[in-house]
């Protein structure tokens, strides 16, 4: 991925709207401590809530947040929220775009594909699937994805974990959106 120099129209003197982006297990409220950050910076800062079930769904249910926006925004996703803002980045309403420790694929690719790239982490092991949904174990998600996170805070958000499609991973982009937007 390059990083480009941002345009004119996208400088960020005239950004005001800030959309998060989750990734698989969480969900919007993993963003509440940015969201207060970026409120208290006198930002408009809005979190997504993806149903995690397609790419596709993900990147829809991110383009209609994107169009409640008031002019140019910041489009920021963590880990696999990364290929949902490279594939809905080209939004009219994005001025930039901002990958948080997140894998932001080229087109045709997927996330499963660029994850072999890297040690499996060892959240993978606690990932659980039924009726073709997935979820971290409480053990896998509090000693390993949530490590270092406030103990409470950490029980908080495991309640809320996303459950993830068993095919969700696998859905590869059509566009990188990185390609053409400041990031």
């Amino acid at each position: 991925m390059a990083t480009q120099p941002a345009s004119a129209s996208s400088s960020p003197g005239t950004v005001s709207n800030v959309v998060l982006v989750h990734g698989a297990y969480a969900d919007g409220s993993s963003w509440s401590e940015v969201i207060e950050r970026l409120q208290g910076a006198g930002l408009t800062a809005t979190a997504v809530q993806n149903p995690l079930t397609s790419l596709a769904d993900d990147v829809a249910h991110t383009r209609r947040v994107l169009t409640l926006q008031d002019g140019p925004t910041i489009l920021a996703g963590h880990s696999f929220a990364g290929t949902v803002i490279t594939e809905a980045g080209l939004d009219p309403h994005v001025a930039g775009l901002v990958y948080v420790a997140a894998r932001a694929p080229d087109a045709g690719e997927d996330y499963a594909a660029l994850a072999k790239r890297f040690p499996e982490p060892p959240a993978n092991a606690g990932l659980v699937y039924q009726d073709g949904f997935g979820a971290l174990t409480e053990d896998a998600f509090l000693n390993d994805f949530a490590n270092g996170v406030d103990r409470a805070r950490a029980r908080v958000l495991y309640a809320v974990q996303g459950r993830v499609s068993e095919t969700l991973f696998s859905d590869r982009t059509t566009v990188a959106a990185w390609r053409s937007k400041p990031s």
